[in-house]
């Protein structure tokens, strides 16, 4: 891909942006802080939709004293594309994606003469779990390997073609030969979808979980086989660090409340989202919720780190990038002086909470955990109408997904749930005696 029209025009545009998304007014006592994010990709939360609706970050701005009015323009994307397009054009100082959208943003930095640095992390999934591979709902698809001649949507570039390709590979397929991939914005790819002109969808969150909740979808393959890391972060202009660094320290530790706020009140802050989106709470919860797929968390866990390294080579391959110094582009000074040293090694050490079947009552501004999907199952079967949704583990992966929407299992006295039907025939393969059971007979089996 040819860029050297765009880096002209960045040149040029340069000498009047007066330091970007930055700007000061002409006496110098006011400075506009321009933040990108995406308000529907909802693991970006705690840099984004959330953090906006709570002030924490221009409460943090307030509390610097240093004599400065602070504005914060909130720019809301669909995708990480034009934030990059923006940051590397001097207008927006920080910005939250995903992984791969993240290695495009260092990519078109350097390339620009613009360079970026992931400065924190938001919402990840140690396995994979944020992307899912979805059919219609009527679909006889079962497997990966089905797909072989079929049409499947997805977006170049994305976390989850990233995760379409890895999984293709590993069903023994060609990614560019074996399937016509259509190269489809999330939206657009729901709709081929809904209307037969795509067989499969492969997409980030929160879509796959709002397809399936609408009825709209079911799933075909769960990310987190293939137990390789996805994440989302921030980003921040060097230039922009280096003139204002007490900024985005402020912004980092507004995140970091953020997250704490998240993890205190998670049906609370499920709201918030959905309020401010348009999605349903009960997708939003499926992902951001006590023990949803998404753990938040602003430190940059070197496992993350790693798995960025090992996307280079998928977006390589695609022609999206070159070679990424991963190691230069990453960048915690900041987030580890706002977190504190201390605090910040603590989170390093942290693993994240298992899954758990939980169930959120109508009404109730809690949910209820449950030692097992069983157990859950017997509540759901003796409270018909009084339960909002409910969420079960997959049993290989500990992907969270909806208990009505899961492949269920029964296997002795056992139901166990799976979020793919694949997986669910794999565990019926290796357990004699075991088989896939309806989501009503697992119901009735529990009750």
């Amino acid at each position: 891909m040819k860029h050297t029209a765009a880096a002209a025009a960045v040149l040029l545009l340069a000498p009047l942006t007066a330091c970007g998304g930055g700007a000061e007014a002409g006496d110098g006592s006011t400075v506009t802080v321009t933040v990108g994010y995406q308000s529907k990709t909802i693991n970006t939360v705690t840099a984004g939709t959330l953090l906006r609706s709570l002030g924490f970050f221009e409460k943090q701005l307030g509390a610097l004293g240093d004599g400065v009015t602070y504005k914060v323009n909130w720019q809301d994307y669909a995708t990480g594309a034009p934030i990059t397009a923006q940051m590397t054009a001097g207008k927006i100082d920080i910005g939250s994606m995903g992984d791969f959208p993240l290695l495009i943003n260092a990519a078109r930095g350097k390339q620009l003469d613009r360079p970026t640095h992931l400065v924190s992390v938001t919402g990840y999934n140690l396995r994979g779990g944020l992307n899912t591979v979805v059919t219609a709902p009527g679909s006889e698809l079962a497997s990966l390997k089905d797909l072989k001649g079929r049409k499947v949507s997805t977006s170049v570039g994305s976390a989850a073609d990233g995760t379409l390709v890895r999984a293709l590979q590993r069903a023994g397929l060609d990614p560019d030969r074996d399937i016509e991939k259509l190269n489809q914005q999330p939206a657009v790819g729901a709709s081929a979808l809904a209307a037969g002109s795509a067989d499969a969808l492969s997409q980030f969150v929160a879509w796959p979980g709002l397809l399936a909740h609408q009825g709209k979808a079911k799933a075909l393959y769960d990310g987190a086989q293939l137990n390789l890391p996805t994440f989302h972060g921030v980003t921040a202009r060097e230039d922009f660090a280096d003139r204002r660094p007490a900024v985005l320290e402020a912004f980092l530790k507004a995140q970091a409340e953020a997250t704490d706020y998240l993890d205190d009140h998670p049906v609370a802050a499920a709201e918030k989202v959905a309020d401010a989106t348009g999605l349903p709470a009960e997708v939003v919860y499926l992902y951001n919720g006590a023990h949803g797929i998404a753990t938040f968390d602003p430190a940059i866990r070197p496992q993350l780190v790693s798995a960025l390294k090992q996307d280079v080579a998928v977006l390589k391959s695609a022609g999206l990038t070159g070679d990424v110094d991963v190691d230069a582009f990453v960048d915690d000074r900041y987030v580890k002086k706002a977190l504190g040293t201390a605090a910040y090694a603590e989170r390093l050490a942290a693993r994240p909470a298992p899954a758990r079947s939980e169930v959120w009552p109508e009404g109730a501004d809690r949910t209820t955990t449950f030692a097992s999907p069983s157990l859950l199952l017997r509540h759901v079967a003796r409270h018909p109408d009084g339960v909002r949704a409910a969420y079960v583990p997959d049993a290989t992966t500990g992907t969270q997904w909806f208990a009505d929407k899961a492949v269920w299992v029964a296997d002795g006295d056992e139901l166990l749930p799976f979020v793919a039907p694949e997986t669910a025939q794999a565990y019926v393969a290796d357990h004699g005696g075991a088989r896939v059971v309806t989501y009503a007979d697992a119901l009735e089996r529990a009750s």
